[in-house]
């Protein structure tokens, strides 16, 4: 099997380790703590190997489609904000529902984005420039998004955000400075380029791992989670199908390529919901419903995604006759 099957193939791996995690887990639920404990060091492997393939010594390479990156910003960190905030409104005033919701949509992807964009007929090349830009941006304005969003549901939220970023920056800036260091290791001599390469075949496998470890150790959460799923399901179907139309009024105010349209939409259909998750997974007993809320999102989302595929380059942005 190539490394493009297997990313083909990848909906279908998640969800078989969500229900072999959720039959463990609900089998031997003393379990529960050892699978959470091993889950840390898994998450922290996932983010590095996932952040090694983000080209993040190159980001002024990203600079140069200024259309292109203008029409990323907007869209990401301007227009998407803005219907989160609204989608948010559609959603009880349950605070760890809020925040799973809320961090998950706020984060652009920077890696099932590219797969996408590649198999959608976008501008792969394009893709991979502009992924740094996204991950460093949203890392420095996600607290500002949540110190908006979130204080207006619940006090205690803000609370307890103030207390858990710090963590969360920390379990993402350690990956994130040693895929940083990876990098200028592999570029200064090119027979090294083949760690890459090899490093590339690890966020399938450790992202179908860190799901059947998160779904093993909340399992009786996931029990109980029935009305929270069915709650947001049509809040993320909403985030998805306006995503869309977000990137097609963008692409047409700026007058983007067909291709680069294609990826702006797979860009904004996309949220970086792995990254988020120290977060979610750092907060107290009792907002557990902010996990499974993350995990359920990226289940609809590589759904969505895969209908996408066909939508996004025949019918949203077709090629000119």
């Amino acid at each position: 099997m190539d490394r493009l099957t297997l990313e083909r193939r990848q909906v279908w791996i998640y969800l078989a380790a969500i229900c072999a995690g959720l039959a463990i887990g609900s089998a031997a639920p003393a379990l529960s703590a050892p699978f959470e404990a091993a889950l840390w060091p898994v998450l922290a492997l996932l983010l590095y190997a996932t952040f090694v393939q983000v080209p993040l010594l190159h980001v002024r390479d990203a600079l140069r489609d200024r259309r292109f990156v203008l029409a990323i910003a907007l869209g990401n960190f301007v227009a998407v904000p803005l219907l989160v905030w609204g989608l948010l409104h559609a959603l009880p005033p349950d605070p760890a529902l809020r925040l799973g919701v809320a961090l998950v949509l706020l984060a652009p992807c920077t890696d099932w984005f590219v797969t996408f964009t590649q198999l959608g007929q976008g501008d792969g090349a394009r893709a991979i420039a502009v992924t740094p830009l996204n991950l460093l941006a949203q890392v420095l304005l996600l607290p500002l998004y949540l110190w908006w969003l979130i204080p207006a549901g619940s006090a205690d939220a803000a609370f307890r955000l103030r207390d858990l970023l710090p963590v969360a920056a920390a379990l993402i800036g350690l990956p994130l400075t040693a895929a940083a260091l990876s990098e200028r290791w592999i570029e200064a001599a090119p027979a090294r380029a083949v760690w890459r390469e090899r490093l590339a075949w690890w966020p399938v496998p450790l992202l179908a791992l860190t799901l059947f470890l998160i779904a093993a150790a909340q399992a009786s959460t996931v029990r109980t989670a029935g009305t929270w799923l069915a709650t947001v399901l049509p809040v993320f179907v909403a985030y998805l199908a306006a995503a869309l139309f977000l990137a097609r009024a963008l692409a047409h105010l700026l007058r983007l390529p067909v291709h680069s349209a294609r990826t702006l939409a797979f860009s904004l259909g996309t949220r970086n919901s792995f990254v988020v998750l120290p977060i979610a997974l750092a907060l107290p007993a009792g907002w557990e419903a902010a996990v499974v809320v993350i995990v359920w999102q990226s289940l609809i989302e590589l759904f969505g995604m895969t209908a996408c595929l066909w939508l996004v380059p025949t019918r949203l942005f077709p090629s000119a006759r």
